[in-house]
């Protein structure tokens, strides 16, 4: 027994993959919606607020599409209101759950077929002109997605020793974007056709004649196929990981791991926080929220930034995402790494200072050039997306972990709970704030990165503020050794 505690701990890459499956899920279903639910609601608003789109001046058509900006943000926002009152709800139902399948699992489970079931149905909707019916199919997404939101995510601090968590994260991550490229790249050849701001009569009402079905496949190829991978996704974790079995393997481990923590002072099971770790913990979760405002509010406009402003297919903003996600991947690969050598809050403010400066260019960029309505997707729009995944990974792989190296492992869904509760409250109000400004005459799409830019720039000023632990202290292998399986 001390022999093998005075081994380093090793993370159990394989597991921890399998584990990511359900991050798959997960970003699989929420880059298929970021990238067409805003798009969807942006034709039906105008459609029903501008009767007479079709005959209108261009300049006058550029003011409608950016008056509805207002409304899709509500609604959007709406859906992230609702993940912020559910995800601490459903995180602290999972720590007191106890069944056979496990304490994450059931939830997992149900939330993840039902996801299934709704989501195809919402381009349907959208394609038969029906926006009351695509508002109610999204928030019922919505509300079973945060059912095993939580509960997936919180599965791996469940049987991951904290000093192991940010390589962990990292892996996790990877399997998500994962996720999200496989549902970016089948909607890309389907975003081509340019079926969405086409289907309107010559009164600029949205045309949605059942004879029109076979068009329907144009855009809801990507939610059948984003259904179908988030069942096969859900199976595959079920069969994989026996949730109680693995939690009694690794309980020694765990217990090793609460004496190697990185946090400013001592955990204790039970009884309040102390002053050092609840002020780091709200530290934290101030800089996510506010690196959330700029990051989600980008995602959610961005599709209709390359449609409506560069006047391009929103097969662009698609490839685009995938280039994010390429820098994404490089980041979640080496963010654990870089935290092992200089410790993760200096790793989260390095990839802060990244996301400030690709947010700069893009601004500096547009305003000194003239892309609006040109008709194409700037090049250099995707080398700074590339920088901004890469900056923004090494923010994700270790805040996280940050948040739930705070408590108890009793307590792990309870704070994963905080931790989404933050990055919902920005997620709410984002989309709203960034909509209403589109409504000023003098806040058009161009000022997107100086949105962004404000917002990160706050985020890393509260960032400073966290306390580094010294990384020197941790009994963790250092790096490819770190991702050696265990027996």
């Amino acid at each position: 027994m001390n022999e093998q505690a005075s081994q380093p701990l090793k993370l159990n890459v394989k597991r921890t993959m399998v584990i990511g499956f359900a991050f798959f899920g997960i970003l699989l279903l929420w880059q298929v919606y970021d990238s067409w639910c805003p798009t969807f609601l942006t034709e039906l608003f105008r459609g029903a607020f501008y009767p007479d789109y079709a005959s209108m001046a261009p300049t006058a058509q550029d003011g409608a599409t950016r008056h509805v900006q207002y409304l899709v943000g509500i609604m959007m926002a709406l859906d992230n209101l609702a993940a912020l009152i559910l995800l601490p709800i459903f995180g602290k139902l999972s720590d007191k759950t106890h069944t056979k399948m496990g304490k994450r699992m059931p939830y997992i489970l149900v939330g993840t077929f039902v996801c299934a079931v709704a989501f195809p149905f919402i381009p349907v909707l959208f394609h038969f002109g029906n926006l009351a019916g695509t508002i109610a199919l999204m928030a019922i997404v919505v509300i079973f997605a945060m059912m095993y939101r939580n509960p997936a995510v919180a599965l791996m601090p469940d049987v991951t020793p904290k000093p192991l968590r940010s390589k962990a994260n990292g892996i996790i991550n990877i399997m998500g974007y994962l996720g999200g490229a496989a549902a970016t790249v089948v909607g890309i050849p389907f975003a081509l056709s340019k079926y969405l701001g086409s289907a309107v009569d010559a009164q600029g009402n949205p045309i949605h004649d059942p004879v029109w079905f076979n068009n329907i496949w144009t855009i809801e190829i990507p939610f059948l196929v984003g259904s179908v991978l988030m069942v096969i996704s859900a199976i595959f974790l079920f069969i994989k990981i026996k949730e109680n079995k693995v939690a009694e393997e690794v309980a020694e481990d765990m217990k090793r791991g609460e004496k190697e923590a990185e946090t400013a002072e001592e955990v204790k099971e039970e009884g309040p926080m102390s002053k050092g770790n609840l002020r780091m913990l709200w530290f934290i979760l101030i800089a996510e929220f506010f690196w959330f405002m700029a990051d989600n509010g980008i995602a959610t406009f961005m599709t209709n930034y390359a449609i409506y402003y560069l006047k391009t297919s929103s097969a662009s903003s698609m490839i685009n995402t995938i280039v994010g996600g390429v820098g994404s991947v490089i980041g979640f690969a080496v963010g654990g790494i870089i935290a092992s050598k200089i410790g993760r809050k200096w790793t989260v403010v390095s990839g802060l200072v990244l996301t400030l400066v690709s947010y700069v260019l893009w601004a500096v960029l547009t305003f000194s050039t003239s892309i609006a309505g040109s008709g194409a997707f700037p090049f250099w729009i995707y080398i700074i997306w590339f920088v901004k995944g890469f900056g923004m990974s090494l923010v994700h792989v270790n805040s996280f972990p940050m948040v739930v190296e705070l408590c108890p492992n009793s307590k792990i869904g309870a704070f994963t709970g905080y931790y989404y509760a933050a990055s919902m409250a920005a997620q709410t109000i984002t989309p709203i704030a960034l909509g209403s400004l589109m409504l000023l005459p003098s806040f058009g799409w161009q000022f997107l990165p100086v949105y962004a830019l404000v917002c990160v720039g706050i985020s890393l000023v509260v960032a400073l503020l966290l306390k580094n632990v010294k990384v020197g202290r941790l009994g963790t292998k250092k790096g490819l050794a770190a991702f050696d399986q265990d027996d």
